[in-house]
Order: C-alpha cells, then sequence, then structure tokens
C-alpha cells in the first residue's frame, strides 16, 4: 500500500487531508488473457495504447495484474500511470493515460467538459429503413441486472450520432460518435435501433455467462480521439492500429 507518489504507508503514517491511498489485491491465480497491449503515443505527461478485447482498463474484480494499466506500468516502469477514461472490457481500441500527476487534472477536464472528439467502429446488422446520419438520445439508468444498463422515460442524458461507413450482406459497418460518455451508451443504443452490435452478449438479451469466445469478441472499436491539447493548445489525434473484421 502506498500513497500517489509510491510511498509506503504503514500503520503509524499519519493521515493527512487529501490523501490518495492505493493498494494492490492478492489474487492466488490469474488467467492470462490473450492480445498484446498498442503503445501509440508516449510522452512525459500522457501515453495513448490500444487495448484488445477482452482485457480490462483497469484492476477489478478477478482482474488486477492481467490489465492494461498493469501491463503499461511494469513495460514503461511509470507507476504514477493513471485512465484518464474507461471503455468496456470487452471493446478493444484506445485508451489515454495520465503520466504526471501534476498535469492530470487539465487532461481529466477534457472528458469531464467534453472538450474530446472520440469515434467508434462497429459492426452491427443493416437497418436500410433509417436516414442516416441520424442521432440517438435517449434517458439511460441502471437496469436489471445491475450491471446492464437500458433506456427509460425521461430527460435524454445520452447523445450518440450514428454513420453508415460500409453496407455488407450480413452486416453494416457504423461510425458511432457519443457526445456523452454513459456506460454501455453505444450497446444500448444500437441495440434500441434493432442494430444489437456483433458478440454482444449484454444487449438486447442477456445471454449465459460463458468463457471469453476469442473467436467472437464484440464487434466495437475505440477507432480515434481528438482534441486541444490542454497544456501546449496544439491539435492532436490519435487512431488506433487495431481492425475489426467479421466473425
Amino acid at each position: 500500500m502506498c500513497d500517489a507518489s509510491g510511498s509506503p504507508l504503514t500503520m503509524l503514517t499519519p493521515h493527512r487531508v487529501g490523501l490518495e491511498v492505493r493498494y494492490w489485491r492478492e489474487v492466488t491465480e490469474q488467467t492470462p488473457i490473450a492480445g498484446e497491449e498498442v503503445i501509440i503515443h508516449a510522452d512525459a505527461d500522457l501515453v495513448v495504447a490500444d487495448k484488445p478485447h477482452f482485457l480490462p482498463v483497469a484492476p477489478t474484480g478477478e482482474w488486477v495484474e492481467q490489465t492494461l494499466l498493469r501491463r503499461l506500468q511494469n513495460r514503461l516502469g511509470v507507476d504514477a500511470l493513471a485512465p484518464l477514461h474507461r471503455i468496456d472490457r470487452t471493446t478493444a481500441g484506445l485508451v489515454m493515460f495520465s503520466v504526471n500527476p501534476k498535469t492530470r487534472a487539465a487532461y481529466h477536464d477534457l472528458f469531464r467538459l467534453r472538450r474530446i472528439g472520440k469515434v467508434y467502429h462497429a459492426l452491427a446488422p443493416p437497418l436500410p429503413e433509417q436516414q442516416f446520419p441520424l442521432t440517438r438520445r435517449s434517458h439511460l439508468t441502471r437496469g436489471t441486472p445491475f450491471f446492464r444498463i437500458e433506456e427509460t422515460p425521461g430527460e435524454p442524458n445520452a447523445e450518440t450520432r450514428i454513420e453508415v461507413l460500409t453496407r455488407g450482406s450480413r452486416l453494416w459497418r457504423y461510425e458511432l460518435r457519443p457526445h456523452t460518455g454513459h456506460k454501455h451508451q453505444l450497446r444500448v443504443h444500437m441495440a434500441a435501433l434493432g442494430a444489437a452490435i456483433d458478440g454482444d452478449t449484454y444487449y438486447p438479451v442477456l445471454l449465459q455467462a460463458a468463457a471469453d469466445n476469442y473467436a467472437r469478441p464484440l464487434s466495437l472499436l475505440a477507432h480515434s480521439v481528438s482534441f486541444r491539447d490542454p497544456l501546449s493548445g496544439i491539435s492532436r489525434s490519435f487512431t488506433t492500429s487495431l481492425k475489426l473484421s467479421a466473425s
């Protein structure tokens, strides 16, 4: 157990207001997760990396060492590394990390103030009856079980712009631009339109829990991000090195 600077904390460490405590749980056995992370960009303040399908962004539940955060910390030797946002474990693609705690708040504000453009690609069934581009707005709330999200009546709190990139016979390739960042937002919006993302085991119907199917991952990819750097003022953009392919 240590503080944000990496200094060890003990029973004799005095309390101070704002103290950040970090700890690592001991897990007896962790199943290796296939796929390797790819570092897209790294500097003194920011790391951008590609996450493979099924790899969590940060430690949670049974996953501790088998996470993108821990892999990058071990690879780069930067214990202070911290994710600036999250994507689902089953989603692949770009994740941004803060390197320097002193500049972290400036990059966090990009997401908090919606000053970052995020583009996702997805493979899903055709929607020939819809006119594109279209914008889906709805009110999202926690559903049942607790880890699912559902649309309910109410003032919209989630918004996604949807465009078609290519049209195949079984699946279309969609471009999804979330204006808001609610959990499972893209998956819920596509399912609500009648085009659940290929490989989705949560929406529109929760399928029986099973081992990760590497042959058929969720066909959702965090494709690119763009923003004005809060430190330099320069426009920056990053694009994934990964591709979606129909199973």
